[in-house]
């Protein structure tokens, strides 16, 4: 049994339009979850540890207002696209749409005010929530007004992210869910004692800027090499890496497909991500620096969390040979990814 509760978390600032943000609360018998209005955030995740103890393994804050301010999207949904376009420039139909660049010379996460930053409408279901909204034709330099549906579910220790959208015009679309997760609980200085596995046999090698240079890349003899679980520190230091910001290259099918393995022998917690998506962005909290304080007023340094953030791959609008990034009028974007939490 799936307990869901309701409560104000807070409001909006005037300049933002002033809505009320509610939190809600999703409980099974192992794991809970606090998902906001506001982005669909997810602002707390507890899970038990091998001792049986609940604790918190996402990062986030207390309050509303860390939320409102300059944060790198701890917990959000983020769209209309996902990760980056080169340059902010695609082309639909003939005609050319310029974007918003937030990333240097490139478009990230949806651009200045992405999905991460607006209200959507709850609805609640038995064992979840689902949350809509409308992305108006020309939001954020898109076309098409695009109806989204994000469905969290939680049943025992799964959480299902179940992302649906249609639209009235050809537009790209990637949705993904960017929490950033610590196994040893968040607030933790680091995840070096984190083992982790992603099932790909190939990844995507980036320019300076993070965009794919187009070559879908074979793992096998690189530190990119994570079919076998590595235990994250050590492989680190071994391939003298400065982290990962990276899109693994999952199997292309439309069923659920396990993406990824990450285990904290210490507590015993373990999590498998499972998904529908072509791709995983694994991302070690690179750019995470201690400036921002958290729950508790704890400061997270740099790699003292990871996301493995389902996606389609990046830049797919500008590279022909990547999996497809648009959505026509008359079709259903529909892709689900599940977090499996345990203690092994």
């Amino acid at each position: 049994m799936t307990e869901v509760k309701r409560e104000v978390f807070g409001q909006m600032p005037q300049e933002e339009g002033g809505g009320v943000v509610e939190k809600f609360v999703l409980k099974s018998d192992s794991v809970k979850v606090e998902i906001l209005s506001l982005g669909c955030i997810i602002a707390a995740l507890e899970m038990k540890g091998r001792d049986g103890e609940f604790s918190d393994v996402v990062l986030g804050f207390d309050t509303l207002e860390g939320y409102t301010r300059k944060h790198p999207f701890f917990g959000t949904i983020v769209g209309r696209v996902a990760n980056r376009i080169a340059k902010g420039r695609f082309t639909v139909d003939g005609k050319e749409y310029q974007l918003f660049l937030n990333n240097g010379p490139n478009s990230l996460h949806g651009g200045a005010r992405g999905f991460d930053k607006v209200l959507w409408s709850p609805r609640v279901l038995q064992n979840g929530i689902c949350f809509f909204r409308l992305s108006p034709d020309g939001e954020e330099g898109y076309p098409g007004d695009l109806k989204v549906w994000v469905t969290y579910t939680l049943s025992g220790g799964e959480l299902a992210i179940n992302y649906r959208a249609q639209t009235s015009k050809t537009t790209p679309i990637n949705l993904t869910n960017h929490a950033y997760f610590n196994l040893a609980g968040q607030g933790s200085p680091d995840i070096y004692d984190h083992e982790i596995s992603i099932e790909a046999d190939s990844y995507l090698p980036v320019d300076d800027t993070k965009i794919p240079t187009g070559e879908v890349a074979s793992v096998l003899g690189t530190s990119f090499d994570l079919r076998q679980p590595v235990e994250l520190g050590k492989h680190l230091e071994k391939f003298r890496l400065d982290g990962f910001d990276h899109n693994f290259c999952l199997q292309q099918a439309q069923a659920r497909h396990l993406a990824a393995r990450v285990h904290h022998p210490p507590t015993g917690r373990a999590m498998e991500v499972h998904t529908t998506q072509p791709g995983v962005q694994f991302y070690t909290g690179n750019n995470l620096d201690s400036s921002l304080k958290g729950k508790g007023a704890i400061a997270y340094p740099k790699h003292s969390a990871f996301c493995l953030e389902t996606q389609n791959w990046p830049d797919a609008i500008n590279k022909p040979h990547f999996p497809n990034a648009l959505l026509r009028p008359g079709e259903e974007y529909n892709h689900t990814t599940w977090l499996v939490f345990n203690t092994a």
